[in-house]
């Protein structure tokens, strides 16, 4: 009986942490237009010191109509006019009850900073950014 509890144990055990594997967003992540519904860019999310961070890794237009890579001039600080790919743009985010939020998340197209929040559903990431009472939720797929 002894032993048969212990494997009921160690399978519990087992079985969550799979479980919590499956659902982690760390990877890559192809970010989606919400109006043409294409490919924009890469993400590449990943754990530092216990929070996750993302940057881009790849833009689908990754060059200006000059034929330079795209930079980001709408940015402040460090990240001004640093090229796009290779920016992080997700910082700090905690894990907190199967999402992993309190961090922020940059748009490289208007330089703004929100409070971010994210989540995988459904084998997709689910990409939360807050302006006060507001928010918009971005669906990414994974990438290869």
């Amino acid at each position: 009986m002894r032993r048969l509890l212990s494997l009921l144990a160690l399978a519990a055990i087992v079985g969550t942490g799979s479980v919590a594997a499956a659902e982690s967003p760390v990877g890559k992540w192809k970010t989606i237009d919400d109006e043409t519904g294409k490919v924009r860019s890469e993400v590449e999310i990943y754990e530092q010191g216990g929070t996750l961070f993302g940057k881009i890794t790849g833009l689908t237009e990754p060059n200006d109509k000059q034929g330079k890579p795209k930079i980001c001039t709408a940015c402040t600080g460090g990240d001004k006019d640093k090229p796009i790919v290779g920016l992080v743009i997700i910082r700090d985010l905690s894990p907190s009850g199967g999402r992993y939020k309190d961090g922020t998340i940059l748009d490289p197209e208007d330089g703004k900073v929100y409070k971010a929040e994210m989540w995988v559903e459904d084998g997709k990431l689910k990409v939360r950014g807050y302006i006060s009472f507001f928010y918009k939720t971005q669906t990414w797929v994974k990438g290869a």
